[in-house]
């Protein structure tokens, strides 16, 4: 008898539970990260923003940034440099930032840091946590991953990218 009171119940909301879990345009996600892959010396700039002076690797990683609330999220593992006496390291740097660019092929840009966080000495860094001041138009979003300001040398140069970009919240 419970289940026949309960039936018209569940028929109301199931509509509003299917578009519970539809997914939200407003969620960005790079289910993988990859190195920047420019030669030794050889600038490959993103909205200005210089790349590494060497190449960099990355085993995985992925990043998510939801544009409307600021939530954001990137992990790396495995980053480090492709080449030369510190290969299969990352050298000097210690902490990288994650970075958020809006409407990369614009005259201005939108840069959006994340705070800094520890890289590993295999080249592991996770961040989970917001972003502050996203624009309403964040067309063509782009996720870098950067040294981190407390390498004063090279801060703010990008090591790696995020790639193969999704909208929606697909988890």
């Amino acid at each position: 008898m419970q289940i026949n009171k309960l039936l018209p119940l569940a028929v109301l909301l199931a509509p509003g539970l299917a578009l519970a879990h539809q997914g939200d345009d407003s969620v960005v996600q790079w289910r993988t990260i990859v190195g920047v892959i420019t030669a030794p010396n050889v600038d490959n700039p993103v909205a200005g923003i210089s790349a590494g002076t060497t190449p960099w690797s990355v085993r995985e990683g992925h990043a998510r940034v939801n544009l409307a609330t600021g939530e954001a999220s990137f992990e790396v593992h495995g980053l480090v440099l492709n080449g030369g006496a510190a290969s299969g390291t990352p050298g000097p740097i210690t902490t990288v930032t994650g970075t958020l660019v809006c409407n990369p092929a614009s005259r201005s840009p939108v840069v959006i840091d994340t705070a800094e966080v520890p890289l590993s000495a295999e080249g592991n860094a996770h961040f989970r946590g917001e972003l502050d001041a996203i624009p309403g138009d964040c067309t063509s979003p782009v996720f870098l991953v950067r040294i981190g300001p407390s390498f004063q040398r090279a801060a703010g140069r990008w090591l790696a990218t995020g790639a193969v970009r999704s909208a929606g919240d697909n988890d």
